[in-house]
């Protein structure tokens, strides 16, 4: 064998802004592994405008209008309440349509159109005082919702692809929140507005909540555009996913629909029944929504940690103890305190399954999965009235609907703690590795 040969020494930088560059390289190549979180939060912040229009305009801020309404238009209770289970029902449809959609375009342009098509029926709401087509519109507006309520959070999950859970449920509470950001903005835009133009003023209220929806669209779209789409597996369906795994969530997430909107749809009359005046309602109202914007993010670290039906479990805890809080005590104090409970905590619900989820499916998985478990809640959501409202026909009235949803909510607490660890799936290796 032949002499071994020394290796060159080391090449010694030839002047100082040679090693000047040399350590800057260094401190480029140290740095790399830090991620830019600064765009994840701004694509974030412009999905979040979906949930403001499908949820607080679209479906929570006709309760603001509906004594206008029902005033005005000489509704009975059964009319009035017709129109909240029109919405319910084109939720639930929504939730059914969407799933198949995703997973056969994408989520871009399904949660697009239907922005467009939300913000269109909430404006031809002010158009008409026909019974038949206000019930048509507030259906047409619960499916657009759910489509874009869905596809905006399969947007949202490829936004947080590659940050760790601690980051991702924060991120994905910002997207949540906008549902409680939109509570707060018609809150405080539509009881002085109702209160201003007297009989008829129903319709400016949608007119401002139609340009509200429009306004959030043009900041929506840069968000929606710059995201990108996993790829869709050829003859993907909307229940080729292991539905078993999270079996005990599709359970609790029904429960929880049904035991929400209970509260949701009764609350107002049984505060009225206290002896509530319409102002103090209305800051009742401003009060839950700004809960539930400042509750996503609160619930974000401890979400990140916990596994399983933990999470879920304890923010539904809490829900049902701010539900419970009016029927307890009986004050003014008492209800702001249900508010602020219920609302920190029934948004967050929806960011800790929707994590759950996220964390433990393939990406392909994830949008398909939020699909089918909004459908189980749509399901809830439009029986919990139904059943909520029969009690409240008793010598009870609708303290007893309100304990139907206490009830509801309890069980779904009890339901989710029984959805074990799955184990986490690794979106950001899936993703270097080329695979959907």
């Amino acid at each position: 064998m032949g002499d071994a040969v020394a290796p060159p020494p080391p090449r010694r930088p030839s002047s100082r802004s040679e090693a000047t560059e040399d350590r800057s390289a260094v401190g480029r190549v140290r740095a790399a592994p830090r991620l830019d979180t600064r765009g994840p939060l701004v694509s974030a912040v412009g999905l979040a405008l979906g949930p403001a229009a499908a949820l607080g305009w679209a479906r929570f801020a006709y309760s603001l209008l509906l004594p206008t309404m029902r005033a005005d238009l000489h509704w009975s209770f059964a009319q009035a309440g017709a129109m909240n289970t029109a919405n319910a029902v084109g939720y639930l449809a929504g939730a059914i349509t969407a799933g198949p959609l995703v997973s056969r375009v994408g989520s871009r342009q399904p949660y697009l159109a239907a922005f467009g098509l939300t913000a269109l029926a909430l404006l031809a709401e002010a158009t008409t005082t026909h019974f038949a087509a206000l019930i048509a519109l507030r259906l047409v507006a619960g499916v657009s919702g759910a489509v874009v309520f869905i596809s905006g959070a399969g947007l949202m999950t490829q936004v947080v692809r590659k940050l760790p859970p601690g980051r991702s449920a924060a991120l994905l509470g910002t997207y949540f929140a906008g549902g409680g950001l939109g509570i707060v903005i018609s809150a405080v835009a539509l009881p002085p507005l109702v209160g201003l133009t007297g009989g008829g003023s129903w319709r400016w209220g949608w007119v401002v909540l139609g340009g509200a929806s429009v306004l959030a669209l043009a900041g929506s779209a840069p968000a929606a555009l710059s995201v990108p789409q996993p790829s869709i597996p050829p003859g993907h369906r909307l229940f080729g996913w292991p539905v078993r795994r999270l079996a005990p969530t599709l359970v609790a997430y029904g429960l929880f629909g049904a035991g929400y909107i209970a509260y949701i749809t009764f609350i107002v009359a049984f505060l009225h029944s206290q002896g509530m005046t319409t102002a103090t309602i209305s800051a009742f109202w401003a009060v839950l929504g700004a809960a539930s914007v400042f509750g996503v993010f609160a619930w974000s670290r401890p979400l990140g940690r916990l596994h399983g039906g933990r999470g879920p479990a304890m923010v539904l805890a809490v829900t049902t103890l701010g539900a419970l809080l009016p029927l307890l005590v009986a004050s003014t104090g008492g209800d702001f305190a249900s508010a602020a409970l219920f609302g920190g905590a029934f948004l967050a619900v929806v960011t800790a399954i929707t994590d759950m989820a996220r964390r433990s499916l393939a990406v392909h998985h994830v949008a398909p999965a939020i699909a089918v478990l909004t459908v189980a809640f749509g399901i809830g959501q439009s029986l919990g009235p139904i059943f909520a409202g029969v009690l409240s026909t008793g010598p009870s009235g609708v303290r007893t609907g309100l304990g139907l949803g206490v009830a509801l909510l309890s069980a779904a607490t009890l339901v989710a703690l029984s959805q074990r660890a799955l184990p986490t799936v690794d979106h950001a290796s899936q993703h270097a590795q080329g695979r959907p």
